[in-house]
């Protein structure tokens, strides 16, 4: 089969997908396409919105339509590494056996990821990383496909552990789940306060899944493209001789090579589910805000001048 044709194929299960998960979630089309587009572009989602929002929802209805090993992790100020990854037990002939934690599934619910202390948030970073866990010296390797789905309540942060830049750059997308529109409260409030129930079929393998993601690999990058994301990365930096006006105003700290490389799959994965074979500077754009967001330190001037981030990107493109 041709690319193009599995292209085609790709557009086809995208739409009946997001037919599934809109059985259940009313609204967030952005929000929707921007985690399926960090799923298939093999990188891991940072979803930030107050309680209520339908955040672990929205996960949990993804996992069911893609058919996939679904693991919730309820973070707490008490969660140990061995609790996600696992540990080792004496069994009845006195051996000691691994007995793997819900990191083993292929995909992840990190509820509440930043009330976890830095050792757990350690060895989850590891994980997304390097698709591997290390328990007891020895080095155990996560089935793919693989993701980690966090969330964040961005209100209430006594008692949280703010995440390391490390471990935020480790997620390709930083994802905004905002309030909904009246129109969709109504019907949220509709649909929730009777007694339907919507059954979300399955309609992606994990092999289906592989396979696509090769695919969104293999789509072609023109160069002026590839140029504009490496220059809009290299904006943001204070040593770069691409450095904006608004950069030396406001940022602190730009972004690192991570940020190129994720502008440039997932200008090909935002191009691919809107079926066309190869990116353009639009694409580029359209997976700026939620790759950028986490990746640029704002400065004092920018806080007191009430300068949010998605303003000083939108000025940046």
């Amino acid at each position: 089969m041709s690319d193009k044709v599995k292209l085609d194929e790709f557009v086809q299960h995208i739409n009946l997908l997001k037919q599934e998960i809109h059985k259940v979630i009313i609204g967030q089309d952005e929000v929707v396409d921007q985690v399926l587009i960090s799923m298939f572009s093999r990188g891991h989602c940072l979803l930030v919105g107050v309680p209520g929002l339908a955040k672990t929802l929205l996960i949990n209805t993804i996992s069911q339509s893609l058919g996939l090993g679904f693991s919730r992790i309820q973070f707490t100020p008490d969660l140990m590494p061995s609790d996600i990854i696992g540990s080792e037990i004496l069994d009845e002939t006195r051996n000691f056996k691994f007995i793997k934690g819900p990191l083993f599934s292929n995909m992840i619910l990190a509820d509440e990821i930043n009330r976890t202390p830095p050792k757990t948030q350690s060895a989850l970073l590891e994980a997304m990383q390097e698709r591997r866990v290390t328990a007891a010296g020895n080095t155990y390797v996560l089935e793919a496909p693989f993701f980690v789905l966090a969330t964040q309540n961005p209100i209430e942060q006594e008692g949280t552990y703010p995440l390391p830049e490390a471990q935020l750059d480790r997620f390709m997308f930083n994802v905004w789940v905002d309030y909904p529109s009246f129109i969709e409260e109504m019907a949220i409030v509709k649909t929730t306060t009777s007694d339907s129930i919507n059954n979300v079929i399955s309609i992606l393998s994990g092999q289906d899944i592989i396979e696509y993601q090769d695919l969104i690999r293999r789509i072609p990058v023109a160069d002026n493209v590839l140029e504009y994301a490496v220059k809009l990365v290299a904006s943001t930096r204070m040593n770069s001789d691409n450095v904006a006006e608004i950069t030396k105003k406001y940022i602190t700290w730009g972004a690192g090579p991570r940020a190129s490389q994720y502008l440039i799959i997932g200008a090909k994965c935002h191009a691919a589910i809107n079926g066309r074979y190869s990116p353009d500077i639009d694409d580029v754009k359209a997976v700026a805000k939620p790759i950028l967001r986490h990746r640029l330190v704002k400065n004092y001037k920018a806080e007191a001048e009430g300068y949010s981030m998605d303003k000083i990107i939108e000025t940046l493109l």
